[in-house]
């Protein structure tokens, strides 16, 4: 088959074609899917008028959130589960990334279920249009080791991104509990106040503005406060904001000044933060040592020690020799 390949150019050429038709009729079925939650976007936008960053970024969200839960139903109708038995794990490292749909797990899978066929098969095909067969062992190990790759790099993606967002809620939030210790000083109550700091940062910090509105959202609704601030530590996915949501719980079951509760949790959170700078710093010296000794060092080895090894070679070792 693959020397059929290398020496029919009439059969590349359906091969190409074939490629070509499936990366159209992929693109048609984007298109068609996307066009309606562009439109129904726009039409948001135009009554909205001004919305924020945040707003535009999240109708994005779930625009893509949403055609892709489209084609897992599709697929899940045709018999093939793919929810994981472990979902409610998937679920949390998905939640904690910024993914908070409810098929964010099913879409997860079937990603990687994409991936680990779709790598291995761009590569058989790759080597099929080569002129040099490839041998069965490279062609099976290639396979596998990208099999593996597809498998993992989602998780690699989640994980990675989960970090990041986790380190910018961290470094904004110090900020944004001073934004509500005005606003609650100001004499605002807990629901104005999470709604004006949200609508504040949607510039400075767009995430930590998404999780308030979201909070506030949850309330209008009808939600209890508590079970709004619990929602949003869950969703959050960091530690700080967990102990934070708590914090207001209980200040408000007890019936504890909420201006106390926040100037005391902002002046930890603004201590932690300083102190997370001062860890850094002092590390500095012990990442500048790495390149130094790894660089410099041999360097300076070999200026020094290049004139005593030049001259044991000239005289030293044939005065050993016996040559003089």
């Amino acid at each position: 088959m693959i020397e059929l390949v290398s020496t029919n150019w009439a059969f590349r050429g359906l091969i190409l074609l074939g490629i070509f038709a499936l990366v159209a009729l992929g693109v048609l079925i984007a298109m068609n899917i996307f066009s309606r939650r562009v439109q129904t976007a726009r039409e948001l936008a135009a009554i909205g008028g001004g919305n924020s960053s945040a707003s535009s970024e999240t109708l994005t969200r779930q625009r893509t959130e949403g055609a892709w839960a489209k084609i897992v139903k599709e697929i899940e109708r045709t018999g093939l589960s793919l929810s994981d038995s472990a979902e409610s794990d998937v679920a949390k490292q998905l939640r904690a990334a910024g993914y908070q749909s409810p098929s964010a797990p099913r879409v997860y899978t079937l990603i990687r279920l994409i991936l680990i066929f779709v790598l291995p098969g761009l590569f058989i095909l790759s080597s099929m249009l080569q002129s040099e067969p490839v041998s069965v062992g490279q062609l099976y190990f290639t396979c596998a080791l990208l099999a593996l790759l597809g498998l993992y790099i989602p998780t690699l993606f989640v994980r990675a991104k989960a970090d990041r967002r986790r380190q910018e809620i961290i470094n904004g939030f110090p900020d944004c509990l001073d934004l509500m210790l005005v606003c609650v000083e100001a004499g605002l109550g807990l629901e104005a106040t999470l709604d004006r700091v949200g609508r504040e940062m949607a510039t400075t910090h767009p995430r930590i503005s998404g999780m308030l509105t979201q909070t506030t959202l949850l309330m209008r609704a009808g939600a209890s406060r508590e079970d709004a601030l619990r929602k949003l530590g869950e969703t959050s996915g960091v530690d700080e904001i967990r102990s934070f949501a708590t914090l207001l719980i209980q200040s408000d079951k007890l019936g504890t000044s909420l201006a106390t509760t926040l100037r005391v949790y902002a002046a930890e959170m603004r201590e932690a933060r300083r102190l997370r700078a001062e860890e850094k710093a002092h590390r500095l010296p012990v990442l500048l040592s790495i390149p130094l000794v790894v660089f410099m060092l041999p360097t300076m080895i070999g200026v020094i020690a290049l004139p005593a090894i030049v001259m044991t070679i000239r005289e030293v070792i044939p005065a050993m020799l016996g040559e003089y």
